[in-house]
């Protein structure tokens, strides 16, 4: 099949961008969005053109760095599915696809398609971790977990910190990432001892990146690759409220 681009293009983070306009032709249906992206660089390299600069890593849907907004939307038109995911059978032969980065003001562009996502580090850092004693590991079934809280945190911490929840949302935020990563350590025995300290510091670094508010729109969720629940942003607003009037 044969597509056009329009791919926004910007040299670095200083530099003014603008959307500009590629054929793509002979594109296999069999691709995935990645490897057509590959095709296009080689064209451009072969004449002497600077590539279209896009970040990726594992291209098997785990890692989150392969993040773009394809037609308006966050990783494309697929649900559930990260862009080296996306296979070009989903486009039809002569369709222009427009194809952006994320576009918020706490993930600032590098170049062209690249992102820095250094904003998401550093709500982790903040409190994303349990402290544990180290040595052997303990027997698997010293502390019981009930099920219902082992499936909800397995499901809370299958977010891969991609972005797309940022990118969707109108106003910017990142409180389906937060709560993702607040909800996955308090439901388990070892984010207990934290618990409180953890949601108050992570909602404050989210804060201070420069993400906007939460205004239950559900954008989030809907784009979300892995299908992160709008119950999680529910479970941390209740903890963050229980460590407020702890720490009053």
């Amino acid at each position: 099949m044969n597509l056009v681009l329009h791919v926004w293009r910007q040299a670095d983070a200083n530099a003014e961008g603008r959307m500009q306009s590629y054929p793509a032709n002979d594109i296999s249906e069999d691709m995935s969005f990645l490897e057509m992206l590959d095709v296009v660089n080689e064209g451009l390299i072969k004449n002497g053109e600077d590539p279209i600069a896009f970040d990726h890593d594992c291209r098997e849907g785990i890692c989150g760095m392969c993040g773009l907004v394809i037609n308006g939307v966050a990783h494309g038109p697929e649900r559930a599915t990260t862009t080296c995911q996306l296979h070009m059978r989903h486009f039809t032969h002569g369709q222009e696809v427009w194809i952006e980065p994320w576009r918020a003001r706490a993930f600032p562009v590098l170049k062209d398609l690249v992102v820095d996502r250094t904003a998401f580090d550093h709500i982790i850092q903040a409190g994303g971790y349990v402290s544990v004693n180290t040595g052997a590991a303990p027997e698997a079934h010293s502390v019981p977990v009930p099920k219902n809280a082992a499936d909800t945190a397995f499901e809370a911490a299958a977010c891969i910190g991609c972005g797309a929840c940022v990118a969707a949302c109108p106003n910017a935020s990142a409180m389906l990432f937060t709560a993702a990563k607040i909800t996955h350590l308090g439901l388990l025995p070892q984010g207990q001892p934290e618990r409180h300290t953890r949601v108050i510091a992570m909602v404050d670094a989210m804060e201070q990146e420069g993400f906007g508010s939460c205004t239950n729109i559900g954008e989030c969720s809907a784009a979300c690759p892995k299908s992160i629940s709008l119950d999680t942003i529910a479970r941390m607003n209740g903890d963050l409220l229980g460590a407020s009037i702890r720490s009053s």
